[in-house]
C-alpha cells in the first residue's frame, strides 16, 4: 500500500439530538459517559476516559489498577464547532509519545435545521504511523470503530435529551 493510499481518511458522520454546544460539550467534557470500556490501550480495564478540555490537552484513561494510559493530544481546541486531537496509538495499539508518527482525529460539530447536531468525524494521515497505518485504518473502519463509537455517543446525547 503507497502512502498516498493510507492517507485515504476514515469519515464517520452521525447526528445526534443535542445543539452544537450541548453535542461538544458531551463529546468532550462528557466523554466519560459513553465511550465503550472495551476501547482502550491500558493494562488493566478502564476506569475513566478523559480529554483535558484545551489546545495540547491530554487524551488518556485512567485504569482500574490506578495507572493512567495516554492515547492522544488535542491539537485544535475550537468550541463549540471543531476538535482536533493527535491519535498517539500505534498499529499494535501501544501508545505513541511521538505526535510527528501519529495519526489525527477530527471532529466538527454542525447545526442541523431541527436543532440537533450533526457530528462528522475524520481520521486521516495513517501514513506517518511508522509501521501499523494500514492496521490501524482497518480497525477504526469497521463497525465497532468510529461508527459504533459515534452510536454510544449519539445514544448517551438521546438519553440526556430524552431525561430533560
Amino acid at each position: 500500500m503507497t502512502s498516498s493510499e493510507l492517507d485515504v481518511p476514515v469519515r464517520k458522520s452521525i447526528t445526534v439530538r443535542a445543539g452544537v454546544a450541548e453535542a461538544f460539550e458531551l463529546f468532550t467534557q462528557g466523554i466519560d459517559t459513553w465511550w465503550p470500556r472495551t476501547h482502550h490501550i491500558g493494562s488493566s480495564p478502564m476506569k475513566r476516559a478523559v480529554i483535558e478540555c484545551r489546545r495540547g490537552g491530554r487524551c488518556y484513561s485512567e485504569q482500574v489498577d490506578g495507572t493512567e494510559c495516554d492515547w492522544g493530544t488535542v491539537l485544535v481546541w475550537e468550541p463549540p464547532h471543531r476538535l482536533v486531537m493527535a491519535w498517539q496509538i500505534t498499529g499494535e495499539w501501544q501508545y505513541e509519545p511521538d505526535i510527528d508518527k501519529s495519526s489525527e482525529v477530527e471532529i466538527r460539530f454542525t447545526e442541523a435545521p431541527d436543532g440537533r447536531t450533526r457530528v462528522d468525524l475524520e481520521h486521516r494521515a495513517f501514513s506517518r504511523m511508522p509501521v501499523g497505518g494500514l492496521a490501524m485504518r482497518t480497525m477504526v473502519d469497521q463497525p465497532d470503530g468510529w461508527g459504533g463509537v459515534l452510536e454510544h455517543f449519539a445514544n448517551r446525547a438521546a438519553a440526556r435529551a430524552g431525561a430533560a
